[in-house]
């Protein structure tokens, strides 16, 4: 498991030394600077309302021209923000297709959260994560309150916040 966990932080690394992530923190300016890397444009959408009440918070709907982001949007700001880190995460990562299914790249990219429990949506939120901790107000208070929720998260996945390999 800390073998996972230090390929897991090194790979969300890699990627965030990618984004050139403004203080303060601006979500346009991040998904802008993500479609320009990839060359089409990233549209943010409230999911509709069967959607959120089926229990999805997020999905991300990645076609040949556009990426779709949908967020919950009867919740708090912070949370819609970190919804959409998250699905912003599935893209950066490069995950194609729904874990263990197959997609020839002809069909769009579908990928819905309900739960953390594959690997695909452990490396998305906790790249939501690191990014969020990155981004933070760099006061003493708000950097340990954010290290904190990232050591909630990683124990929840399994992960031991001590053992980092630092």
């Amino acid at each position: 498991m800390l073998h996972s966990q230090l390929g897991l932080r090194k790979r969300c690394e890699k990627i965030l030394g990618h984004l050139d992530l403004t203080h303060p923190f601006s979500l346009d300016a991040l998904c802008a600077r993500i479609a320009e890397q990839r060359g089409r444009p990233i549209r943010l959408h409230p999911l509709p309302k069967e959607a959120a009440e089926s229990g999805v918070c997020g999905l991300w709907v990645g076609t040949a021209g556009v990426d779709y982001v949908f967020y919950e949007a009867q919740t708090t700001p912070l949370h819609r923000e970190h919804i959409v880190l998250h699905e912003l995460g599935h893209i950066l990562f490069g995950h194609h297709s729904l874990e263990g299914e197959e997609n020839d790249g002809r069909a769009p990219v579908v990928l819905g959260r309900t739960n953390y429990t594959t690997r695909q949506e452990q490396e998305a939120e906790m790249l939501a994560s690191m990014i969020r901790i990155r981004t933070a107000t760099p006061c003493p208070q708000a950097a340990a309150e954010a290290r904190s929720t990232l050591a909630r998260l990683e124990s929840a996945m399994g992960y031991e916040w001590g053992n980092r390999g630092r």
